[in-house]
């Protein structure tokens, strides 16, 4: 259960933050999955996971984990076709789990060959 107190802290400080930027940008901050929201910050230290993949692709083919690039692959599939039909839309959730998603399956893809071609 969350302290009342810190959250309407945090509220008044992001309303704040709000009401200091330029109209344009205004709505943006304040929308539903923007960065007032944990439904931008989850996605947005997620990208440390894409890093990561894009990080195996120097890594020798021989220690590439066939399961954990699957299910990288799997999931970034699955979260990023939620994305999409939540509302609201989030966007960001969505770019992070297709670049999970891609990086998963280039790495098992080269894991794949390897493994049939060590047979």
């Amino acid at each position: 259960m969350a302290m009342p107190g810190k959250i309407s802290v945090y509220r008044r400080l992001m309303l704040r933050i709000a009401s200091i930027l330029p109209e344009r940008f205004r709505a943006a901050f304040l929308h539903p999955a923007g960065p007032t929201t944990v439904f931008f910050w989850a996605p947005t230290f997620k990208w440390g996971l894409v890093i990561a993949g894009i990080g195996d692709v120097n890594r020798p083919v021989d220690t590439i984990s066939l399961s954990q690039t699957a299910s990288l692959m799997l999931t970034g599939a699955i979260w990023s076709r939620y994305s999409l039909v939540i509302v609201p839309k989030n966007y960001n959730l969505f770019s992070v789990n297709l670049f999970t998603c891609f990086t998963g399956a280039y790495n098992f893809v080269r894991g794949l060959l390897y493994q049939m071609q060590k047979k």
